[in-house]
């Protein structure tokens, strides 16, 4: 069953509820009686196992980019050492 949020247009108290997708919407807020409206809330979705772009594809894309990102520092460097030896000389 989902968890949905109200917001009480009165108190501002946020109220969480375990509803089925068939259940009326809440309507009362229970601390002051007010109207509450529905929040549009983040999900939580979480990929397990493997067949998962996730899981499958993903990592080798940051392992390579993680790899050129090394190279490309590593030739910054050695250019800078070179400026330097090419100044105090």
């Amino acid at each position: 069953m989902p968890i949905y949020e109200y917001e009480c247009t009165n108190c501002g108290k946020v109220i969480e509820a375990w509803q089925k997708f068939s259940d009326p919407p809440l309507t009362t807020c229970e601390h002051c009686k007010g109207k509450l409206r529905k929040l549009i809330s983040l999900s939580t979705f979480h990929l397990k196992g493997s067949g998962w772009y996730v899981t499958d594809y993903a990592g080798k894309k940051a392992d390579s980019c993680s790899h050129r990102s090394e190279k490309e520092s590593s030739k910054d460097s050695t250019s800078e050492s070179k400026k330097k030896k090419d100044t105090e000389s």
